[in-house]
């Protein structure tokens, strides 16, 4: 098997042209990427390609990362550590499918709720395990369950 991810040949061409243009936030991230996936594939019993979805569920990763630690660092005062690592997640962020809006993570929801029937707090996995492949990687799943759970207790 020896195919490329498209995704991971454009990381490598954008890592180029950053480094070419002096980018030094944008070769610095694309490069913590580009370990990122090549440690995921070396990861296990033998070395294997990632294919694109499995890119594209690692620069998701990441970016939640890269907010959670802005958040963090920004609670601390440490705004330049904050800004730095605000500015890595707006890179990653071009790389990943648009986010859903809340409005159209509230209607994928409510689709899902009425076509399984579910009710009440102990059908959320069911509803869970329904709405993530349709929403898959376009809301964090820390939103989708807060609208799963805040939609079965209507």
């Amino acid at each position: 098997m020896c195919f490329m991810a498209e995704l991971k040949d454009r990381l490598r061409t954008d890592l180029t042209a950053a480094m070419k243009a002096r980018d030094a936030v944008r070769t610095r991230t694309l490069r913590m990427v580009l370990t990122s996936i090549t440690n995921e594939e070396v990861a296990g019993n033998a070395a294997r390609d990632l294919s694109d979805d499995e890119v594209l569920r690692l620069l998701a990763r990441e970016a939640r990362r890269r907010r959670e630690a802005a958040e963090a660092f920004a609670a601390a005062g440490r705004d330049d550590q904050a800004a730095a690592e605000r500015a890595e997640d707006q890179i990653l962020a071009g790389y990943l499918p648009a986010q859903l809006s809340d409005d159209e993570l509230g209607t994928i929801v409510a689709e899902v709720i009425t076509e399984t029937g579910a009710s009440g707090m102990a059908a959320m996995g069911q509803v869970m395990k329904a709405v993530t492949p349709r929403v898959a990687g376009r809301a964090e799943g820390r939103r989708v369950a807060a609208e799963v759970r805040r939609a079965l207790n209507r």
